[in-house]
């Protein structure tokens, strides 16, 4: 097996997350350096990131390329790096991410293994020494579990931390709605179209990354939005298919209502004694408020902001 592999990271004004997930992929072992090469997007509207990532690409052991894309959203952060990157198989990994070394020798092992067009792999997030208000509920919320062990799979992940085939790709260099450039979910959308057009999906179960969050995110004001904006995927995927999916648009509202109204009342309750649990249960009823509330107004946009 001798295909070419890009390995990913999107960034957007995240310097010292970069340099640390950049120079992780640098350091992959287990696989040929000739067969490697590292492309940064940058997603600024300056090239901010541009002057680091040459400097560190005078040192590397294989190719970096640095693109610059200045229109924002995260979709076009990721079709840009796709039109440069010269892979046959892209790995992606997210500009708050740290790769082991043997990150991308377990990803390839497991897709030639089961012969997959997409793998997934565990991310376990991390948080600083001084965080220590529901530290472990925040650990999770940026952590991806799966199964045990390593195999095939009916559903899919996000993209930070997959391996995808291009030939697997129907737009080998544009693959990512930008529909999506301000909410996210379009790696959810891209794979909801690979699964519905027959895709192979794994997972690798030794294949971690960690994932370090910038210290902004690390409260329940943002977790709790994102987890309804994470809610309002699978309404949003039923109302924006060709004919709309009315009856799972029914499925996901009718579910969120009552998610939101039975977790609803216990994340009250476990706040009234201050349970440790408190902050999982508001999650979940925020993911279920996000099924019911998820059109216009509702929508809330973590992606594509323009530097000032």
């Amino acid at each position: 097996m001798s295909e070419r592999i890009s390995i990913v990271i999107p960034t957007q004004r995240r310097p010292a997350g970069l340099m640390t997930a950049a120079r992780s992929a640098l350091a992959q072992q287990g696989v040929d350096p000739a067969r490697l090469e590292l492309v940064v997007a940058d997603n600024d509207q300056s090239p901010s990131a541009q002057a680091s990532i040459q400097a560190l690409a005078a040192e590397a052991p294989f190719p970096v390329i640095y693109v610059h894309e200045p229109e924002p959203g995260v979709a076009n952060a990721r079709n840009a790096a796709l039109a440069r990157a010269g892979g046959d198989v892209i790995a992606f990994l997210d500009d708050d991410e740290e790769a082991p070394a043997d990150w991308l020798a377990g990803l390839l092992a497991v897709q030639e293994r089961f012969d997959a067009d997409v793998v997934f792999g565990p991310v376990r997030g991390r948080a600083p020494a001084d965080v220590r208000a529901h530290r472990d509920y925040l650990e999770t919320f940026f952590s991806r579990l799966g199964p045990a062990e390593s195999g095939v799979i009916e559903d899919y992940y996000g993209c930070g931390n997959s391996l995808l085939r291009r030939a697997a790709l129907s737009d080998p260099t544009k693959p990512f709605s930008a529909v999506r450039n301000h909410i996210g979910g379009e790696d959810d959308l891209l794979f909801g179209q690979m699964k519905a057009e027959g895709a192979r999906f794994a997972w690798a179960a030794e294949a971690f990354v960690w994932e370090d969050p910038v210290p902004a995110r690390l409260t329940l004001d943002y977790t709790i939005r994102r987890a309804f904006a994470y809610g309002q995927g699978p309404s949003a995927a039923c109302a924006a298919a060709n004919p709309p999916n009315r009856a799972g648009l029914a499925f996901w509202m009718t579910q969120g209502l009552v998610q939101a109204t039975v977790f609803g009342l216990l994340a009250g309750l476990k706040w009234i004694v201050r349970a440790p649990s408190f902050a999982a249960t508001l999650d979940r009823a925020a993911r279920g408020l996000g099924k019911t509330l998820w059109w216009g107004p509702f929508k809330i946009e973590f992606y594509g902001r323009s530097a000032v």
